[in-house]
């Protein structure tokens, strides 16, 4: 299953594990777009709406899978946005931590017992960059700096996947928990705001040339890589922002157990998804 496979990475992701024989369930917001990715795929693909920025959706999307699907391999958590101005979701969290970590988080507490292998998690680079406010996460009484709200909730993803894999290796899970980091993949997530940020990240596409499909190359070896057991994949060339797969590094920050465990507990607790673990 992925979410946000309707382009970039994630579409590149999909067609991917289409193409070598997996069924796949597209888990996006625009099911149009997604029937024209279940088209290129065929007949082993499903589409199914999903809005991570709405608790409802999440919740309305996971009954509705747990009546289809008794098993999921493998839960790509992809989906996000970049860098908007301030926005809230319909549940009052900041539009980036509400789709890219809350929604994720809500989704994944909704369906881990029907994972069988492992979640993936995306992340970033920027990650070393973030911050978690866990007294105000939703950039309530802060002055709202979109840069630093997307960095923050890609760190909140990759800190995320780590207690999740602490979590299920304490009660002795076969399921692993993994993230994983495109680098710098030339995709429509920061294209969208017509400021100088989009001018910037364009002009870097095109300095890199890196395509989607490259991007997707981390996730997918997160995703079917038998070898691994948990961890954080990501290119392996100049700053990770280009190359072939590879274990990526990562901020001390995104280590801190303390602040994950904080984390977790806010999680579940403004999203009311309680994981048993």
């Amino acid at each position: 299953m992925v979410t946000g496979p309707t382009g970039g990475v994630g579409e590149s992701t999909a067609l991917a594990l289409g193409a070598a024989g997996a069924h796949v369930v597209l888990a996006c917001r625009n099911v149009d777009k997604g029937k024209l990715v279940a088209e290129k795929i065929g007949p082993t693909a499903s589409v199914h709406r999903l809005d991570l920025s709405d608790l409802a959706s999440v919740r309305e999307f996971a009954s509705g899978l747990r009546a289809t699907h008794e098993t999921i391999d493998v839960l790509i958590n992809n989906a996000g946005v970049m860098a908007v101005p301030l926005q809230r979701t319909a549940d009052g969290f900041e539009m980036q931590m509400g789709t890219n970590y809350f929604g994720h988080f809500a989704l994944t507490g909704l369906l881990l017992d029907r994972v069988t292998d492992r979640v993936v998690t995306v992340s970033s680079a920027a990650h070393r960059f973030g911050r978690i406010d866990l007294d105000d996460p939703n950039w309530e009484r802060r002055r709202y700096n979109r840069a630093a709200a997307y960095a923050q909730s890609k760190l909140a993803n990759l800190m995320f996947s780590f207690e999740l894999a602490r979590r299920l290796d304490a009660t002795g899970s076969p399921v692993r928990s993994l993230a994983a980091h495109p680098g710098y993949a030339a995709t429509n997530v920061g294209s969208h705001t017509g400021t100088w940020f989009d001018r910037l990240f364009g002009f870097g596409k095109k300095i890199l040339q890196r395509t989607p499909e490259r991007g997707a190359e981390s996730v997918l070896c997160a995703a079917t890589e038998p070898g691994l057991r948990g961890g954080y994949i990501g290119p392996d060339g100049f700053l990770e922002l280009y190359g072939s797969p590879h274990s990526a590094g990562c901020s001390a920050r995104a280590r801190d157990p303390e602040t994950a465990r904080r984390l977790w507990e806010l999680s579940e607790c403004i999203t009311g998804v309680r994981f048993g673990l």
